[in-house]
């Protein structure tokens, strides 16, 4: 009859543990989920990100059996409901649907914001990304951003542009703007997106950065002239309208909307979503959905969205350092 080393045992013994620690999150995952999911959604109903949660938590209900659920949990631009969503059980059963200015500019613009972007959370996936644009009054001569450039420069005052207030993205991508090319630019905050896009139709602001959405129906209505987008690659929404960057170098960011859980979540979990959350978005319906809200459904891994987040806090961190804007 063999002896065994007490070393030998208690390796035995870790071997045989491990195996059941795997086999038994294994299993996990795959009975996953068996009850109701909360998808915790940080601005009021109604809004984009509301819209866009309830258009994705539908087909994944409709996908995976169960129930998920949005739960708006608003204030603070965002960092009530992160911060909920970051002292959530880490059982893949509270998630959190958010938008890129909440999770990667709210820690440089808050001084407590009340989580941490990347300790308290594992990505998911990327869910849409939604396209901001320059847009000026349909009286301003430019017809593309070099003409713009050109025309501010040749104003012997400074140049308004407004924004939805101190330190949303409409600001933070107009202090871009006037950062890389040294324009001189005054900033005009008004308390809501719609009131600061009305002043440009109405002539009393030349310009702004504004979501697709808010100016689409004066675009259209020849009150407004779209001259380029905020992002760094043309949106199948706006084809026809190039990137900022292609005439002012190093300008651009992604506006996005995500998917995220509570730090510690189960790795097969993380990647069971993530495989959902692919098949939900090339589904016909949820893009044409998505569409309709001025998004545009994209998708990416875990790792990537983790490195997409790693590599926007820095850099909106430097915009929001520059734009002197600061909350509280």
């Amino acid at each position: 009859m063999p002896r065994f080393s007490s070393l030998e045992m208690c390796l035995k013994f870790l071997v045989s543990l491990m195996s059941f620690m795997l086999c038994t999150t294994t299993l996990y995952a795959q009975a996953y989920p068996n009850k109701p999911v909360t998808v915790i959604v940080p601005q009021a109903p109604g809004g984009a990100n509301d819209t866009v949660a309830r258009v994705v938590a539908a087909k994944l209900s409709e996908q995976m059996g169960q129930q998920f659920l949005i739960e708006n949990r608003t204030g603070a631009g965002g960092n009530v409901g992160s911060a909920a969503a970051a002292k959530a059980p880490k059982d893949g059963y509270t998630l959190i649907l958010t938008v890129g200015s909440s999770h990667t500019i709210n820690p440089a613009l808050f001084r407590n914001p009340g989580f941490d972007p990347i300790k308290d959370f594992e990505p998911i996936s990327l869910v849409a990304t939604a396209p901001y644009v320059l847009v000026v009054n349909n009286n301003i001569p430019a017809r593309n951003v070099a003409e713009l450039i050109t025309w501010i420069r040749a104003q012997s005052q400074p140049v308004n542009y407004a924004s939805a207030g101190n330190g949303t993205l409409n600001h933070l991508f107009a202090e871009m703007f006037k950062s890389a090319t040294g324009l001189n630019l005054v900033h005009i905050p008004y308390k809501a997106a719609a009131a600061s896009v009305t002043d440009v139709v109405n002539g009393q602001i030349p310009l702004a950065f504004a979501s697709l959405p808010a100016v689409t129906p004066f675009v259209k209505g020849g009150k407004l002239r779209m001259l380029g987008i905020a992002q760094e690659r043309r949106s199948p929404l706006i084809p026809d309208v190039p990137p900022v960057g292609d005439t002012v170098k190093g300008f651009g960011a992604m506006s996005w909307y995500g998917l995220l859980a509570p730090a510690g979540t189960a790795r097969d979990i993380i990647h069971r979503l993530n495989a959902e959350v692919h098949k939900a978005l090339a589904s016909a319906d949820v893009r044409e959905r998505m569409n309709g809200q001025g998004a545009e459904a994209v998708v990416n891994t875990p790792e990537q969205f983790a490195t997409l987040i790693r590599d926007e806090l820095p850099r909106w961190a430097a915009v929001v350092k520059s734009s002197g804007a600061q909350v509280d």
